[in-house]
């Protein structure tokens, strides 16, 4: 994990800080930001999101999705929790805390905007951050790739329909224009664009070289172009912030609950389908993380800059993290007592040395 990727919480508390600092001092900026619109979409957020994606997606081949049976069982573990368990899980958990113990605390007319920004959240599993998480518990690199390019595929199909139920069901007016907009925005087109640069790159001389040079200075773009739209969030979102200093701490219990609940979920089904732990460990971090950029982005589409629905997103980002960094912890330190659960393959047979080290060069 690279410096500014390891202490990616440090960097997002100093833009909340920045943010709401320059957002006191400059609010007319800010307002004209804000304006900067055309269909509903802002301009500049969609030019950081796009530069925040692609360097993730780029990383992607969708031709790995033919590997998916390999490690079935690991595959049909993580879409069951990605798809079927945490979106609905993070939305039973934002009812209860937010929508009912917490409320006196929080602003009331941000209450259904912030359950709406955790469901949102909930409903984009993890891409290319997921890769690190891998790499630090020794995954077996070719499962985590196929997942991730598979997940990729069925969030075209199924982000849409899961935020829009689960927003149906919690009284929020779905503006499905708006919706899809976001999806064919910030899933589709950036995932069209990052296959066919991807393809082209390879297809040169030398192509993965290439490939590597072009993350190489694209990726830190990423970051930058994630932490200039936290500055602008939190300039918006300051007076409120100020009046309210326990909202973020409040958010933050619902996440932290269901990113351990749906990763314990994901790794102990995997030990009782007899899944090898270097295939439990990836499908319990993408079980349990979040394609943060994707959430922000279609909170501030479909809700505004100001709303509480894109600050619920935000904290996401805010924990990410440390959050997972303990979740790999756990993950490898357990690995003795998973593989005693007979019938589960040892790490050698699952992965081998080399193989490990050729997926993470190659495909990283």
């Amino acid at each position: 994990m690279g410096f500014f990727e390891r202490y990616l919480t440090v960097w997002v508390f100093l833009c909340i800080g920045a943010g709401i600092l320059l957002g006191q001092l400059f609010p007319g900026l800010f307002r004209a930001v804000g304006a900067l619109e055309v269909a509903q979409v802002n301009l500049p957020v969609a030019v950081l999101i796009w530069l925040m994606i692609l360097p993730m997606l780029i990383k992607i081949d969708l031709k790995e999705i033919k590997g998916v049976s390999r490690h079935w069982r690991g595959v049909g573990v993580t879409l069951f929790v990605n798809w079927g368990v945490k979106p609905f899980s993070m939305a039973l958990l934002a009812w209860l805390f937010i929508g009912w113990l917490f409320r006196p605390w929080l602003p009331a007319e941000q209450i259904d905007s912030y359950i709406a920004g955790l469901i949102i959240l909930a409903a984009a599993p993890c891409t290319a951050m997921v890769f690190v998480w891998s790499h630090l518990m020794r995954g077996e690199p070719h499962f985590t790739l196929s997942q991730v390019a598979l997940n990729d595929v069925i969030m075209i199909f199924a982000f849409a329909p899961i935020v829009g139920l689960l927003l149906g069901l919690s009284a929020i007016t779905v503006p499905w224009n708006t919706l899809i907009l976001s999806v064919v925005l910030y899933i589709v087109a950036p995932l069209m664009v990052a296959t066919l640069w991807r393809r082209w790159l390879l297809s040169r001389e030398h192509g993965y070289l290439r490939l590597q040079r072009v993350l190489h200075v694209i990726q830190p773009l990423s970051l930058v172009a994630l932490l200039v739209t936290l500055v602008l969030l939190f300039g918006f979102q300051g007076e409120q912030i100020i009046a309210q200093p326990l909202v973020i701490a409040l958010l933050a219990v619902p996440i932290l609950i269901q990113t351990f609940f749906n990763s314990g979920l994901a790794y102990m089904l995997n030990r009782a389908v007899r899944s090898p732990h270097c295939v439990a460990g990836p499908s319990a971090l993408i079980g349990a993380s979040n394609f943060f950029e994707l959430a922000v982005a279609t909170a501030i589409v479909l809700f505004g800059f100001q709303s509480g629905a894109a600050l619920a997103t935000v904290v996401g980002v805010l924990i990410e993290v440390p959050v997972m960094l303990a979740a790999v912890g756990v993950v490898n330190r357990s690995r003795e007592w998973y593989e005693r659960r007979e019938g589960v393959p040892s790490y050698e047979e699952c992965c081998p040395t080399d193989l490990h080290r050729h997926g993470s060069t190659e495909h990283g």
